[in-house]
């Protein structure tokens, strides 16, 4: 039930997900976005549940220190869903991103640790290497969703968490938005590692993208070379101008690369000396953790169920031999095939891993198990499902995503 309010409150903390925390008169959690710790804020359209209550800021009556103005256009102007939390500064955004990971770790997975220290990024903005936009249905909109909006969309000009190279190849293809095939549904714009820039043009159907030469064309005459790539409704994006498309524009790969290798070598590090071992490479993407774990002696069995990323990962190397196997599938349909481990990597998605893949961990007992996770709240899960046969040793989070509310962490576990 939504209600009018000009009740006044302080908000206290930032939830998981970048909402200001305070409390109602009558005692309940009020959720507030685009809040900071230390405001005092008046509310205005107050959704009321029976445990808790959402609603918005009416009015910044007291700016929390940590407050400041947003340097983007759209966060305010479009109330851009894409960030949560460029109103903080930076300071205050890495210490609510170093507790979310805290707060999900004493509350969910009842462990009693302190916020884990963060690693910071380089550069708080132009870090994305990657940005997926939508468009509406008549083509005239192309850009991202407003907080809390999903059914609606603004046209983006400029994107400043993303990185300059792509938003100048974004300036150009805005102009020309009549190229871009009809039926457009998303538009993903990427950097690969060595700067070379791509355009995936994400179809309803089977709508062929006829103009795409000629976008490519007037790219590369703006000075902004790259290659389109065209991708139907359910099947493979193929490369159709710009160049022959080796690289594999969809994909996945980090969005911050930079601060993703950290974090591997940091993932690394923790499972210790491995030479002799057989070691899990478990959501293994492209296959770069698989390479440095055969490098550094150990027998290695990987898992993604991207067949295009383990592709890729046998054209890269080293090649399938005896010390390394790679396996296309899901992994919960895959582990209980694979030889028991004596060290285990795991980079699951957001959703974290299956229940079959913590069951199959509980059970064999691996002595090592490092967890890389993107979400604080399914790695609380996971580790509740691994039980108590592990100990969590290490925590650790890295700044791979200023400005909004995720964070990435990389957690040690040892057989108890």
């Amino acid at each position: 039930m939504s209600t009018a309010s000009g009740e006044v409150i302080r908000i206290l903390r930032l939830a998981a997900g970048g909402d200001g925390v305070g409390r109602l008169e009558d005692g309940r959690a009020v959720f507030v976005p685009r809040t900071a710790p230390g405001d005092l804020v008046e509310l205005a359209r107050v959704r009321s549940h029976r445990r808790f209550a959402r609603a918005l800021i009416g009015r910044v009556i007291e700016p929390a220190p940590g407050r400041m103005v947003p340097r983007c256009p759209h966060y305010t102007r479009d109330e851009c869903g894409g960030c949560q939390l460029q109103h903080l500064d930076g300071e205050t955004q890495r210490a609510a991103r170093a507790g979310f990971v805290g707060e999900a770790l004493r509350r969910m997975a009842r462990l009693d640790r302190p916020d884990p220290p963060l690693a910071a990024a380089p550069d708080d903005w132009g870090y994305r290497s990657k940005l997926t936009l939508h468009a509406s249905p008549d083509g005239r909109r192309i850009g991202l969703h407003p907080f809390d909006r999903p059914d609606q969309l603004f046209d983006l000009e400029w994107c400043y968490i993303t990185s300059p190279r792509l938003m100048e190849l974004w300036r150009e293809v805005r102009r020309r938005r009549r190229l871009l095939p009809t039926a457009l549904q998303r538009l993903v714009l990427r950097l690969d590692r060595s700067g070379g820039r791509h355009l995936v043009a994400m179809v309803a159907g089977t709508a062929q993208w006829r103009s795409a030469r000629e976008l490519a064309g007037m790219l590369a005459s703006a000075g902004v070379p790259a290659t389109l790539w065209w991708q139907p409704e359910g099947g493979a994006a193929r490369s159709v101008a710009g160049s022959d498309g080796a690289f594999p524009a969809t994909v996945f790969e980090q969005v911050h690369p930079a601060m993703g290798d950290r974090a591997r070598e940091a993932a690394l590090d923790a499972l210790g000396p491995i030479a002799g071992l057989h070691v899990w490479d478990l959501y293994a993407g492209i296959g770069e953790t698989t390479a440095r774990l055969v490098a550094a002696g150990a027998s290695v069995e990987s898992v993604e169920s991207d067949v295009r990323a383990v592709r890729l990962a046998d054209e890269r190397g080293p090649a399938p031999s005896p010390v390394i196997r790679r396996h296309a599938g899901r992994t919960e349909d895959v582990v209980a095939s694979l030889r028991d481990p004596a060290a285990v990597i795991t980079n699951p998605p957001r959703t974290g891993m299956d229940e079959r893949v913590t069951a199959d961990l509980r059970a064999r007992r691996p002595r090592r198990i490092v967890y890389v996770s993107c979400d604080p709240a399914t790695l609380a899960r996971d580790i509740v499902r691994l039980g108590s046969g592990f100990e969590v040793r290490s925590v650790e989070a890295f700044d791979l995503f200023p400005q909004t509310a995720h964070v990435e962490s990389v957690t040690l576990l040892e057989a108890a």
